[in-house]
């Protein structure tokens, strides 16, 4: 079960929740390099004009400045937090990475396929699955010039096979295409096609006949229209079946047709390699303005409160030099979203609270070093191993590896002759320092996903 975090909105860790939260990121690094990205880390600060270019989240930056700083209430103040040139906290890792992009652009090859694990910060109020300071894990593809859809239907299948090797309950990757929503919305005569995707955006938290008064309110749109854009994201399929579906509703443009030809791409080929996975759903808009195409929202099934676990999507001008265009796409995953789930809902557990496998007992004071040159020969071989500090009675030192969660208590007698003692079972046996190894399950920590019963995996 997670702890409550004592300051509001930055969770920390027990070891064995950091156990469990290393594992995630251990199988994410490994799905994403198996797929050939590469990793980098950016700065974690940024300059506001740069984080504020797109999307509407300027109340959730984190300004930096020095506490004198803070207590600067002149007007000269007041005009440096407004600074274009500021420095403020990143609160995602796909503006920082197009800014990377093109100042490293003549030392990368494209497409540069990369991977970025690391920690963002956002001012928005903490609740479940919320926080302040997070970590994420991002992987994406950008192009010179160009990029092929094709790595749109990749990002989605690496993801998939990522998730789907993680100790958490089934998920689905929610898919809709930008250029599908535009061209619908300019089909049936709405021309602020920025200003729909942010009202039904809003659709899951305020329901359609709020989003409907929005529309019509905010956006000018006439009722027919506001209920054409809202049958539209009333579509969801988990097979291509939705393309005919978006005809019958006899809206025609360009940038509709481009967008449902891509969209159908993606869901095919999820049909084939990851199915069950994917549905299109055509009521995802995401709130960011660089989004133009692909769009993606994940969501842990039977844990649908919890919010987007994954997302991200297509991107062909957050990234430019001059005439020089660095499109891209790219999918994030919430690591802190996911693993506080993990945690507080019991769905996985680490098969023990340390790393170390073999607690090395000593007889005496003076047998340190001899137990000091026992635990070398284990860790030689990749078996985690710690020696006990004082030489109290075996009995207090084998309850010392019961509370750190240690297996194996390591004993050497006066004639050289060693043993191991499983405390677990209480069988004790000869052992060879040179040779003895723990079984497989025990030589490392296990993280292992806990069945819960369908009705127990609802969240409270």
């Amino acid at each position: 079960m997670a702890r409550t975090a004592s300051l509001s909105g930055f969770p920390e860790w027990l070891p064995e929740e950091r156990l469990v939260e290393l594992h995630v990121l251990d199988t994410l690094r490994k799905v994403f390099e198996l797929h050939g990205f590469a990793s980098i880390e950016t700065r974690a600060v940024e300059t506001v004009g740069q984080l504020l270019r797109k999307g509407e989240i300027d109340k959730e930056v984190y300004g930096l400045s020095r506490l004198q700083d803070d207590d600067d209430t002149s007007d000269a103040g007041k005009a440096g937090k407004a600074d274009p040139n500021a420095l403020a906290l990143h609160f995602d890792l796909t503006v920082p990475f197009a800014r990377y992009v093109v100042e490293n652009a003549g030392y990368l090859a494209f497409p540069f396929r990369r991977y970025q694990i690391q920690k963002v910060w956002r001012g928005e109020r903490p609740q479940e699955g919320r926080a302040r300071e997070f970590t994420q894990a991002d992987i994406d593809v950008v192009g010179d010039g160009e990029l092929p859809f094709r790595y749109d239907v990749e990002i989605a299948l690496v993801i998939a096979e990522a998730l789907s090797a993680l100790p958490i309950p089934d998920f689905r990757l929610r898919i809709n295409n930008r250029k599908l929503a535009e061209g619908f919305y300019r089909g049936i005569g709405l021309d602020d096609t920025a200003g729909v995707l942010r009202s039904i955006d809003k659709l899951e938290k305020i329901g359609p006949a709020k989003v409907a008064e929005l529309l019509k309110t905010e956006l000018g749109a006439t009722d027919d229209q506001a209920q054409a854009a809202l049958k539209l994201a009333g579509i969801r399929t988990e097979d291509t079946s939705f393309v005919a579906r978006v005809r019958a509703l006899g809206v025609t443009n360009d940038l509709l047709e481009e967008g449902l030809n891509e969209l159908e791409q993606v869901i095919e080929a999820a049909v084939q390699r990851a199915p069950g996975k994917v549905v299109a759903d055509l009521s995802i808009a995401r709130g960011l303005d660089y989004y133009t195409g692909t769009v993606v929202e994940t969501v842990l099934v039977g844990h649908e409160q919890l919010g987007s676990i994954c997302s991200g999507g297509r991107y062909d001008a957050l990234a430019s030099k001059g005439n020089r265009k660095f499109p891209g796409v790219g999918l994030s995953i919430g690591v802190t979203r996911l693993v506080s789930r993990i945690l507080s809902q019991d769905l996985a557990k680490a098969s023990r609270s340390v790393p170390t496998a073999v607690l090395v007992a000593l007889t005496n004071d003076d047998s340190w070093g001899a137990a000091q040159d026992i635990a070398a020969q284990l860790r030689s071989r990749g078996i985690a191993t710690e020696v006990a500090a004082k030489a109290e009675k075996f009995g207090k030192q084998i309850k010392f590896a019961d509370r750190r969660g240690i297996p194996f208590v390591w004993f050497t007698d006066d004639d050289g002759k060693h043993q191991v003692k499983d405390i677990r079972s209480g069988e004790q046996a000869d052992a060879d320092p040179a040779t003895w190894t723990p079984p497989s399950e025990d030589l490392n920590v296990q993280v292992t996903t806990v069945q819960v019963p369908a009705a127990a995996a609802q969240p409270a």
